[in-house]
């Protein structure tokens, strides 16, 4: 059967960074792994790919400067929720490594809770625990 969705799933989220390679640096701390791309090469990185976790989703980390329209003042836009299995314990981690607290920890409801930090380079950094997406993951979908 031919799919007909619009949105098939998340392809690539990018994150901006004026400073690539600190950004390089501090994500492959959280991420607790090394970009498998690097561009146009590792000591000059306009673009660095990353490939995490369970279904190996991309992370891009963009030079500031390809940035399509000014940035908004401060952190703004969409925030992309990456599911955590102990919300505490990323958070800790996230805020340990310099990220600012953006949005506190917080039940949206019955196995639903989120919070969101603020990297060290301006990006919004989302993260959930999601009963939904470990029932997906476990093949388990109660939709």
């Amino acid at each position: 059967m031919e799919s007909t969705a619009l949105l098939r799933g998340m392809a690539n989220v990018s994150y901006w960074a004026d400073d690539v390679k600190e950004a390089r640096r501090w994500y492959s701390e959280v991420f607790g792994l090394s970009p498998y791309f690097q561009r146009p090469d590792a000591e000059n990185p306009a673009y660095i790919e990353f490939r995490v976790g369970d279904y190996r989703h991309e992370v891009g980390i963009v030079d500031s400067k390809y940035r399509p329209r000014p940035s908004a003042e401060g952190p703004a836009g969409a925030i992309l929720y990456w599911h955590v299995d102990d919300i505490r314990q990323a958070m800790d981690r996230l805020l340990a490594l310099g990220a600012k607290e953006y949005d506190p920890i917080t039940e949206r409801g019955p196995g639903f809770v989120t919070a969101a930090v603020v990297d060290p380079f301006g990006n919004i950094l989302g993260i959930m625990y999601n009963r939904h997406y470990l029932d997906i993951l476990s093949g388990e979908s109660r939709d």
